[in-house]
């Protein structure tokens, strides 16, 4: 429970990176708010970084929007968030944990969060200006893809390609074995797409997520 936030909070392993939940502490708190307004779903994306006041006090520098001039406690340790009109809707938090983290076995592992925009290589050089993600290639088109040590990555796609919608829009992760996690998915009565080394979860049963999971061999 973190009061000066109002939530109750968790964090599960998925891979190198880490899924929070977050529960409102009361309906006027800062996520209660969030989820009147928009109901459940994806809220922000965390980049993890060795010195976050440095970072916030080089953004201030750059007149970037910031919720936090200076870093506070958090979950994840030090933490501070830029406003989302910095990162063309998105709530990013940058975080410096407390102590280094150990990475635990899970099941699945973080792919690609989905960002949908009007102008997705406008949004991509916004996010290379900010956090210096490299470019991967894509096919070419109006999507573009960043990508960060480990793999995973972001990739900026047309809103009209996604019903309009702006800011996070689907999260993508990757599984080793996926005939237990089916089984798993299915015991719990979820809403499943199924394909050839692939499933989608509908949002119904994923807390408002569009959720994609396909295998991968975890090297």
């Amino acid at each position: 429970t973190v009061e000066g936030q109002g939530v109750r909070a968790a964090l599960l392993a998925a891979g190198d990176s880490e899924i929070e939940l977050l529960e409102p502490l009361g309906a006027e708190s800062p996520i209660g708010k969030f989820l009147a307004r928009r109901g459940e779903g994806l809220h922000h994306l965390c980049f993890r970084t060795a010195d976050v006041a440095g970072d916030l006090s080089a953004l201030h520098s750059k007149s970037v929007a910031l919720l936090d001039s200076a870093p506070r406690d958090g979950l994840a340790g030090r933490i501070g968030f830029l406003h989302p009109k910095s990162c063309h809707g998105v709530l990013v938090e940058l975080a410096t944990p407390a102590s280094e983290e150990a990475h635990m076995e899970s099941p699945v592992r973080f792919k690609r969060l989905v960002i949908g925009s009007p102008a997705p290589h406008d949004t991509a050089k916004t996010y290379q200006d900010l956090f210096g993600l490299p470019e991967v290639e894509v096919n070419g088109g109006p999507r573009t893809m960043l990508g960060w040590p480990g793999g995973s990555t972001l990739l900026m796609v047309p809103a009209s390609e996604v019903g309009g919608m702006e800011g996070m829009v689907a999260l993508s992760m990757v599984a080793p074995d996926m005939p237990p996690l089916v089984a798993r998915l299915e015991k719990a009565q979820a809403a499943l797409l199924l394909g050839a080394g692939e499933l989608t979860v509908e949002p119904q049963s994923s807390h408002g997520v569009h959720l994609h999971i396909s295998r991968y061999h975890f090297p």
